[in-house]
């Protein structure tokens, strides 16, 4: 039995007092009101799934109340009642946000369907704005872990530029966090309810590339049996993100300027531009500049995109946040594998504060989720660890005492220079800029016998 609250307002009691008993007939609850001030009230105590609303009440009249009920409950479904003669009020109701309108008399069984579609779209609905509510939380900068000044400084930069409309151009080395950074700029500009689409230029051949990009109309080529929305369709409205713009291929470069320039573009095949409203995050682990100057990247193109540039730091330069993500990785991989790893040994993390990080915070996420994998105990041990591109730390050599080292080194020397004179003391003591009687003494005490040396091979 469903258990959703339907509240229906009407001045006709009759009518409300039927309303109740097949809304109860159904399963439903029903909250009857006989005015807007009462179903403003009763809303306002106990909230309603959905709304049935007579279009013409006493007072305050349907339209009127429409509003006030979604100035209060935006994902309010609310279903207009109205009479035959009264049709274009009730279009009117929904071009203010009525979900539906229902003229008298009805069918009981029309109404319930109605009712069931209502309490699914402002499922939906929610569902949706949980969803944002999640993203919004997520990519707040807010919530970016950092604690160094670097960092501090990149993400006051995203609060700022977020709610502007203008180009941003991210710089960083790999795994440093640059689509997360164009995540949280999205997630906090005008632009959040619209899509986030995102492509990395290098990882995706020229020729699919640019039908990735543009897409294509219906028989644009041998294959193309339906049309294809590229990723520049899909941004309407929202965010493209451009990862390693720096591997855009020279000739899409040209047509990309264009898009900027005019806001449209031509898919394969079409004769027609299309218009696509989109804001440009673009971000590279290159030096732009040094690629317009060899060449490799259009000047008229980087002036575009290099409005706004965000540099992040590299983790080997906020040292400071290490502690802070390796234990937000651990806290988040023992969740997913359902171990009770509690955090690092201090040599563990001392291991992982010395480290240079060539991958980054992505690195960082990597060692962790393998120390996590791989543990035994609720602590991370240096063993566990492994850092660079080994499986595993090469073992540390033996440091050997001063007297054994030089006797090592002598003896190494000693068999060196007798096999280069093939045993001929004379000419090893010469060599090695010795007496010959300093030679004879290091060959009795490493028990080296010269004869040994006369047929070695040159």
């Amino acid at each position: 039995m469903t258990t959703e609250r339907i509240l229906v307002v009407d001045d006709d009691p009759g009518l409300l007092t039927l309303m109740k008993l097949r809304l109860e007939a159904a399963g439903y609850q029903a909250i009857i009101a006989e005015g807007a001030e009462q179903a403003l009230s009763r809303q306002q105590d106990d909230p309603c799934d959905v709304a049935i609303v007579d279009l013409k009440l006493q007072g305050i009249n349907g339209i009127a109340l429409l509003e006030k009920l979604l100035h209060r409950h935006p994902h309010l479904p609310v279903i207009i009642l109205t009479a035959h003669g009264s049709i274009a009020s009730a279009v009117e109701a929904t071009k203010k946000g009525a979900y539906d309108y229902l003229t008298k008399p009805f069918d009981p069984k029309d109404l319930l369907h109605r009712i069931e579609k209502a309490i699914e779209v402002r499922r939906l609905r929610g569902e949706v704005e949980q969803l944002r509510s999640l993203v919004r939380e997520r990519y707040d900068p807010g919530n970016i872990i950092a604690s160094s000044d670097k960092m501090q400084h990149v993400l006051r930069q995203v609060a700022q530029i977020a709610v502007t409309d203008s180009t941003v151009c991210l710089y960083g080395e790999s795994g440093t966090g640059k689509e997360l950074i164009g995540k949280s700029i999205h997630a906090m500009s005008r632009r959040a309810r619209g899509p986030f689409v995102a492509i990395n230029c290098g990882a995706i051949p020229e020729g699919l590339l640019e039908n990735e990009l543009f897409g294509h109309v219906k028989g644009a080529y041998t294959g193309a049996d339906q049309v294809h929305r590229g990723l520049l369709r899909q941004a309407d409205g929202g965010t493209l993100f451009l990862d390693e713009i720096g591997e855009l291929p020279h000739a899409l470069q040209v047509k990309f300027l264009r898009v900027l320039q005019e806001q449209e573009f031509y898919p394969l095949g079409a004769g027609q531009p299309t218009r696509a409203d989109f804001r440009l995050i673009a971000a590279t682990n290159q030096d732009l500049w040094e690629a317009v100057c060899s060449g490799r990247f259009r000047e008229d193109l980087y002036y575009r995109i290099h409005v706004i540039p965000v540099v992040l730091p590299p983790l080997r330069e906020r040292q400071e946040d290490i502690p802070l993500l390796a234990h937000h990785f651990l806290q988040h991989f023992t969740d997913a594998v359902h171990k009770g790893v509690k955090g690092f040994s201090s040599e563990a993390m001392q291991l992982l504060m010395v480290y240079h990080w060539p991958g980054n915070v992505r690195e960082l996420a990597n060692v962790v989720e393998r120390a996590v994998v791989l543990a035994t105990a609720d602590l991370i041990t240096p063993d566990l660890i492994l850092l660079g591109k080994q499986p595993s730390r090469p073992p540390t050599p033996k440091l050997l005492p001063f007297k054994d080292a030089r006797a090592s080194f002598e003896r190494a020397y000693l068999v060196q220079v007798l096999t280069a004179t093939r045993g001929n003391v004379s000419r090893a003591a010469e060599l090695s800029r010795r007496h010959r009687a300093e030679i004879y003494r290091l060959l009795r005490k490493y028990g080296l016998e010269p004869t040994l040396f006369k047929d070695t091979p040159e």
